[in-house]
């Protein structure tokens, strides 16, 4: 199977294996995705999940070119676009479904085209020093569709995206830390265990809490700060004095009150 799927407590790991081929999407890998995204949204024991890639070589090359070029032949334009419309885009998290959970991407090697565009729609960026990031799209005479034009300028200043997105030049792991646009550089000897430790850290707060302070932030984005402020009162406002609002302070204050070690 070319993806791992398996649950650590109240983590979902979700691992790429097909190193044979860089991990790139194909569409057996892409329908697995999708299984998995959907079993981290309606398993309610599951909270938080980590992404990666088999190997120290890539994270995701990207696309499959040679399996996605075939589906894209065999099919009309106006076919491809209401599937896309409707349906999970490549790798499930690209277009048209949210797991309402948070997902950390932990980053080897290359990411490539896809791999790119799979790892910003992950909501944590960790990434190895050997990591490389890149949209080459423009070289075979496409753009990024799988959302890259649109989450890259909302992650890193939009001039550089711009330059990323029309050289296809990739940049380091250094150089993507140093623009934002990943959280921080682990060594790949500690990379999946700091991305499970970020996971398990996040799984063990309230999880309607997680939900809504994520859910704030993603629809944030695409509002003005007035209409912002106002969805993160609508999302504040019904976990104040909740039954896990009243239990987390109650566990904060035995802390306080506890003799010190």
């Amino acid at each position: 199977m070319p993806i791992r799927v398996r649950a650590r407590g109240s983590v979902l790991l979700v691992t790429l294996d097909r190193p044979e081929a860089l991990n790139a999407i194909d569409p057996e890998s892409h329908e697995e995705l999708v299984v998995a995204w959907k079993r981290l949204r309606e398993d309610e024991r599951l909270r938080v999940a980590v992404l990666s890639g088999v190997g120290e070589k890539a994270f995701s090359a990207g696309i499959d070119l040679k399996r996605l070029a075939d589906f894209y032949s065999e099919r009309h334009p106006g076919e491809r676009r209401a599937r896309w419309t409707r349906e999970p885009g490549l790798g499930g998290l690209t277009r048209n479904f949210d797991p309402g959970k948070p997902v950390v991407a932990a980053i080897n090697g290359f990411c490539l085209g896809l791999g790119l565009e799979l790892a910003l729609a992950c909501d944590v960026r960790l990434a190895s020093p050997n990591a490389v990031f890149g949209l080459p799209e423009v070289r075979w005479g496409i753009i990024p569709g799988q959302g890259g034009t649109q989450r890259l300028p909302r992650a890193i200043a939009p001039n550089l995206a711009l330059e990323m997105i029309l050289t296809g030049e990739p940049i380091s792991a250094s150089r993507a830390y140093e623009i934002g646009l990943i959280n921080r550089i682990v060594p790949l000897t500690r990379l999946r265990a700091e991305a499970f430790a970020i996971a398990e850290r996040i799984a063990g707060f309230p999880p309607r809490a997680v939900r809504h302070a994520r859910e704030s932030v993603r629809r944030g984005l695409e509002l003005s700060l007035v209409d912002g402020l106002s969805l993160e009162q609508d999302l504040a406002e019904p976990l104040r004095g909740s039954g896990e609002n009243r239990a987390a302070l109650t566990t904060f204050g035995r802390k306080r009150t506890s003799p010190q070690a």
